[in-house]
């Protein structure tokens, strides 16, 4: 990848990741009134999903984002210094220094400092090598009437760099809009040694250059941070707001009032719900909670509120994706009609021997409640039992299903997983094509398919988990998960895999499943 385009990624997915990834245990959100107990807002800019960055996330993401700016930045080629100076007896004696290169820069101390109005990164005590070349030339005047010149190479050692940075967030119709309020680069000393030529008696000559040399270093380190800054906020304005999941639905990933600073943490807002291009997303009440991890040392604290899980059921029950045909389950004896021939006799006698299949619709999204230890769903199904003869599929039969469960979520590397279990059901016969049923003898063999087929499917889906919004290369670690009234809080410690990130370009906004790749290519194209 061209160096300038991956210090760019680089460095604005280090800068996302401070908006939408790093939260710590610190009350949740604190940018609204908070009230005792769970109270509605009926707020036109509404968020569901909540980041704070503390002192230590700071810190961690300060530490990458020094190191990989620091191998982004070299080499760093600094324009050429050229000057003249009277020496008594030579006259005017030309000196240029040219191919001036900064090949290394290490960093031995670094802090970071968020305040009311910025976020300031200071590096000290840095050191930097330079390489270059030196030339010098007089004219010997009437007494020596021709040109005298040397030339050689130098090596430069900057000691005492001092990096300041001070950036200021703001929220712009969704987007984080990245101003740049200070920058500056300080050089507190300069060793140059020279080499070629008569180095040795030129090295007082070229010492004179010092400051000129230390003033070239300051400005060309100021101006690449400054064009740097311009180009993250321009990539900013231009990310897009929707974040597509899947060929369903997509996540609104769009800033919900301004970043709050403070002298120990930064939070942000995203709104978080999902919409499907059938369906825009409904008008959630948000409820205004506090959260804490257990653990205070973890890094990461990412709470989700209900109404994002509401969302996602919603978008997908609107695009039609909550409808089963069922035509294998474990006891194949229930899907022909000798199966039923004493539990609905009618059945039988009216097609006997005939082959059937289980229709399951749910007939609303799935009603999910985050409760203080778990998660609790209702669920309202049809269950329409088809019989097939002759080729053709013939419905006998719609039953009416209410089923309640719980659910418990864990961590499955970034993805949130789960479980579901039944507590129980209650039936109703719906109509009937063949009679009134007996739903006596029904219900012990609905509950055989709801724990045998149904429960199990659900359970392999939820199995693998929806992705956590979290950046490429990015992995959660020791991570713990908690149910607080109405939302899933998960603390962890984060680990960084360069080579992960770095492999697939990197992701840039908080995704689920499938909006990661699409990050990707918007970034490609626009870097571009």
């Amino acid at each position: 990848m061209e160096p300038r385009r991956q210090f760019l990624l680089l460095h604005l997915h280090l800068l996302l990741l401070i908006s939408s990834l790093f939260t710590t245990p610190l009350p949740l959100p604190t940018t609204a009134a908070l009230s005792s107990g769970a109270t509605a807002t009926a707020t036109v800019d509404k968020s569901f999903i909540s980041f704070i960055v503390s002192t230590r996330g700071l810190d961690f993401i300060k530490d990458l984002l020094i190191t990989e700016a620091v191998s982004s930045l070299v080499p760093l080629h600094i324009p050429k210094i050229d000057n003249t100076q009277k020496i008594p007896f030579l006259g005017h004696v030309y000196f240029g220094l040219s191919n001036i290169t900064i090949y290394q820069i290490t960093v031995s101390e670094s802090y970071v400092k968020p305040g009311d109005t910025g976020v300031a990164i200071i590096v000290s005590g840095a050191t930097a090598n330079l390489s270059m070349d030196w030339r010098y030339s007089y004219n010997g005047g009437w007494l020596f009437p021709v040109e005298v010149s040397d030339k050689g190479k130098a090596s430069v050692e900057v000691e005492g760099l001092q990096v300041g940075i001070t950036l200021g967030l703001s929220n712009k119709e969704g987007t984080l809009k990245l101003s740049l309020m200070d920058c500056g680069c300080f050089v507190e000393d300069i060793r140059i040694k020279l080499d070629g030529g008569a180095s040795w008696l030129y090295q007082g000559l070229i010492d004179a250059f010092e400051r000129q040399i230390g003033y070239a270093v300051e400005n060309a380190i100021s101006e690449k941070l400054k064009e740097g800054i311009v180009k993250l906020d321009s990539l900013l304005q231009n990310l897009p707001n929707e974040v597509p999941v899947d060929d369903v639905a997509y996540l609104n990933a769009s800033f919900v009032n301004d970043p709050v600073l403070s002298s120990s943490s930064m939070e942000f807002e995203i709104s978080g719900l999902f919409s499907s291009r059938e369906r825009k997303s409904d008008n959630y009440l948000k409820l205004l909670q506090t959260f804490s991890c257990e653990d205070p040392s973890k890094m990461l604290g990412i709470a989700v509120e209900e109404a994002v899980f509401s969302s996602a059921s919603a978008s997908y029950f609107s695009a039609g994706y909550m409808h089963w045909d069922v035509d294998k389950i474990p006891d194949r004896s229930l899907l022909n009609t000798a199966g039923w021939r004493f539990i609905i006799p009618q059945l039988y006698k009216k097609y006997p021997d005939d082959d059937m299949k289980l229709n399951i619709s749910l007939a609303s999204p799935p009603v999910l409640r985050i409760l203080q230890h778990n998660i609790g769903a209702t669920v309202y199904a049809d269950l329409i039992i088809d019989v097939l003869e002759a080729g053709e599929v013939i419905p006998v039969a719609c039953i009416l299903l209410e089923i309640r469960a719980t659910g418990s979520v864990r961590i499955v590397g970034n993805n949130l997983a789960g479980n579901v279990k039944m507590d129980d059901f209650t039936m109703s016969l719906k109509w009937s094509g063949i009679g009134n049923l007996r739903m006596g003898l029904i219900q012990p063999v609905i509950r055989t398919l709801i724990k045998t087929v149904f429960l199990p499917y659900a359970n392999a889906r939820l199995g693998k988990g929806f992705a956590l919004p979290i950046i490429r290369g990015f992995t959660l670690q020791d991570a713990e998960l908690s149910c607080i009234d109405s939302s899933v809080v998960v603390c962890s410690d984060v680990t960084y895999n360069k080579s992960s990130a770095a492999s697939m370009a990197s992701s840039v906004l908080p995704t689920w499943a499938g909006g990661l790749l699409f990050a990707d290519r918007y970034l490609e194209d626009l870097i571009v």
